[in-house]
Order: structure tokens, then C-alpha cells, then sequence
């Protein structure tokens, strides 16, 4: 619900992460003097709006002023529903996996965390991650739903 306020206050995803992590982060100093917890979320909603009112004031713009206005290159992108397609259907095979594999792939590429990092989380050792990352990743492989993206 927070980081729906936050997007809809930025025009980047990333943003918007970045924007209640810093309101959070502003909350958790602030908590001696937050009198009523109850109203925790709206001291939330305040702060999120504060600082991305302070961000707006202190952005920098650069303006050039030039003859003609250069012509942009339209590379071709990726089309937004087939990307969409592939990454439900990646996800759909990741919750196929076993729970140990399936923790082990989240933490390592959608948590972005190294094999140590990952060993350390789960408490195994660095060896038991790459064989079950490994085993996990040939599974997926092997996912008649994701044969077209090969």
C-alpha cells in the first residue's frame, strides 16, 4: 500500500522504491517522538510526501539552448506484453520448483544475493547452493513453458 502511494508520487519504479525506503528510514529515527503508533501510517504517508517534495525542490536541471532540436534514434524495444508473457511464465516455473530450489533461485537471482550470502541466509554451505541452483536451473530448463523463449 506504501510503495502504491510512493509510485503514484514518482514516475520510476526504482523511484519510488528509494522514496519509502527513505520515509521508513526517516519514521524509524523519528519513533521516540511519534506520540500515537497507531497513526504510524499516515506519519508514513506524510513523510514520503515531504521528501519527495524535498527531492523535487533540490533537483537540478540542465537546459541547453541550441539552433535545431536533435532528432532521437527509435531503436525498436522489446515488446511490453511479450515481456510481461515471459516473465509470468518464468515465475510460474520458479513455483513448480521444490521449496528449497525455489528458495535458493529467488535469493540468488531475484534477491540478487551471491552464494555465499545465500548459504549464510539459509544456513547450508556454499556447495549445497551451487548444486541446488544448479539442479533448480536445469529443471527450468527443462519447462515445457518456457521451451519458446530458447
Amino acid at each position: 500500500m506504501l510503495l502504491r502511494a510512493a509510485r503514484s508520487l514518482t514516475a520510476n519504479p526504482s523511484d519510488a522504491e528509494d522514496l519509502l525506503q527513505t520515509a521508513l528510514t526517516k519514521t524509524y529515527v523519528a519513533w521516540e517522538r511519534i506520540e500515537d503508533h497507531r497513526a504510524l501510517d499516515g506519519y508514513v504517508r506524510r513523510a514520503l510526501l515531504n521528501t519527495r517534495t524535498s527531492q523535487w525542490r533540490k533537483r537540478k536541471v540542465d537546459e541547453f539552448a541550441c539552433d535545431e532540436v536533435p532528432e532521437r534514434e527509435t531503436v525498436p524495444g522489446p515488446d511490453p506484453a511479450e515481456q510481461q508473457s515471459l516473465h509470468d511464465a518464468m515465475w510460474r516455473a520458479v513455483l513448480k520448483l521444490p521449496d528449497r530450489q525455489r528458495a535458493m533461485v529467488v535469493l540468488r537471482y531475484y534477491e540478487d544475493l551471491s552464494e555465499a550470502q545465500t548459504a549464510e541466509v539459509l544456513g547450508v554451505s556454499i556447495g549445497t547452493v551451487k548444486s541446488a541452483v544448479s539442479r533448480a536451473l536445469g529443471k527450468l530448463r527443462q519447462d515445457p513453458e518456457l521451451t519458446l523463449v530458447r
